[in-house]
């Protein structure tokens, strides 16, 4: 459906008519934005049609958008701020830090003390190396997972998002049956073994029964932070399997790291990955990735090492790893998570604040779901009609193509735009993630904001009364 087409559909609609005429200076940058910018963005997830708010600052679990519009947060820097925003610690650390440099082509302290507060909160890490991004750190994962075994093949696993290079592109948001995104060549989506996490068996089975397997990769909250959850029991059973087998287990921290707990999701589960990759909370919310785990996998890239085997070693270069300013955040944020609980603190309020959107549901008979994990929670919208009781819904018995089905249309949007209208801003998902600055005004807000979107939903007949 065309942008032009699917706004003048949406003119019909008392929800989108009020968030346009509550920010019309987003809608100016906007149509400056999208005469330089595809789609008028620079991430796929900030896409809303008619057209998503520009921010013009943040504090908290708070933001304002250009209009003077202020929110409750709940992207949370795409997961990036369990601190919430511009925490004053974060602050006064990188104004130090930009006055004392920003980049030196050396290194420094600031990145011996980030890598020793990884080692010591992240039960697998035996050592480190920095990347600039969460995709930079899966990219250097699998290569170090191939070159310990020798190995090809990655096992995947249908919509789990592990960044945008070629080697993890099918399957994760599209091309669900093993074809190739475009631009993706074939022969590298190949590489991949895409299996389906409904149940553990079949993938123990495929382990068990090919020697050409190098990894097995995934997301401990299962698909896209949550949004299709993995069996109880799923992470263990591919742990044992894959010690067995000689394959190499790569965890994918990006969403969970530090925010399941202070030690990741691998903590929580008490389930010790060979790898694992980390971005957003561990570079303390700014630019900055990491590959962790086994002294003798990451060895690989050890100059000295590598002579003294006699082999190649793997290259790792990356103009802004561990910079000065990422490293200053991080060390402070990672201080702060391991001294304060604030994982512990942002998990007990999205719990409480999951409990909160429940009730609305079931006061409002409005036949959605409330689910998610740790610090997360996600709205099911119920698109297709299913028998479902907000009281008593559990996302696994619903499945991959329904839970993922949701997460895209008009209605999705109409979500969002209402809950804006009254000041709350929720991920495309729709859902979002807690900090540890969220407290009881914000479950509140955000409360008041969910039952007027299900009371003007369905005044336009979008949600029929369970």
């Amino acid at each position: 459906m065309s942008a032009q087409k699917s706004d003048s559909m949406a003119t019909n609609s008392a929800i989108v008519a009020d968030y346009k005429a509550r920010t019309g200076g987003s809608a100016a940058l906007f149509e400056r934005a999208r005469k330089v910018l595809p789609s008028g963005i620079t991430h796929d997830a900030r896409y809303l049609d008619p057209y998503s708010i520009h921010v013009s600052r943040a504090t908290g679990p708070r933001k304002w958008d250009v209009d003077g519009n202020e929110y409750v947060d709940y992207f949370g820097g795409h997961g990036a701020l369990l601190l919430g925003h511009s925490h004053p610690a974060i602050v006064e650390a990188v104004t130090r830090q930009m006055e004392l440099g920003t980049h030196y082509g050396s290194s420094h302290e600031l990145e011996v003390r980030w890598a020793e507060l990884v080692c010591e909160l992240v039960p697998s890490a035996e050592k480190v190396r920095f990347t600039a991004s969460g995709t930079e750190a899966s990219h250097m994962a699998i290569r170090l997972a191939r070159a310990a075994t020798g190995k090809d093949k990655i096992v995947r696993f249908i919509g789990h998002f592990h960044g945008w290079h070629d080697h993890v592109a099918g399957g994760a948001t599209s091309h669900y049956d093993g074809s190739s995104p475009p631009g993706v060549l074939q022969s590298v989506t190949d590489l991949s073994i895409l299996m389906p996490t409904d149940d553990v068996e079949p993938v123990v089975k495929l382990l068990e029964s090919r020697d050409d397997i190098a990894a097995v990769m995934f997301e401990p909250s299962g698909a896209s932070w949550g949004q299709v959850p993995l069996p109880p029991g799923f992470v263990q059973a591919i742990r044992e399997v894959t010690a067995r087998r000689g394959v190499v287990m790569l965890m994918d921290e990006v969403i969970t790291g530090f925010r399941w707990s202070s030690g990741g999701a691998q903590k929580a589960l008490g389930v010790t990955p060979d790898l694992c990759i980390m971005a957003k909370i561990v570079a303390g919310g700014l630019p900055g990735g990491a590959v962790a785990g086994k002294r003798e996998i990451l060895d690989q890239i050890d100059f000295a090492v590598s002579a003294a085997k006699k082999r190649d070693k793997i290259a790792h270069p990356g103009t802004f790893n561990a910079n000065p300013l990422s490293a200053a955040a991080a060390v402070t944020a990672l201080s702060l998570v391991r001294d304060e609980d604030l994982a512990e603190k942002a998990n007990r309020t999205a719990a409480e604040l999951r409990a909160a959107l429940r009730q609305v549901l079931v006061e409002e008979s409005v036949p959605w779901g409330i689910y998610g994990q740790s610090s997360t929670f996600l709205i099911y919208p119920n698109p297709t009609g299913e028998d479902v009781d907000p009281a008593t819904f559990d996302p696994l018995e619903l499945g991959f193509a329904k839970l993922k089905g949701a997460r895209s249309g008009p209605l999705s949007g109409k979500i969002r735009m209402g809950l804006m209208s009254h000041g709350v801003d929720v991920m495309g998902a729709p859902g979002g993630f807690v900090s540890a600055t969220h407290g009881g005004a914000e479950i509140e807000k955000t409360a008041h904001a969910l039952r007027q979107t299900v009371r003007a939903l369905k005044a336009e007949r979008e949600v029929k009364a369970a």
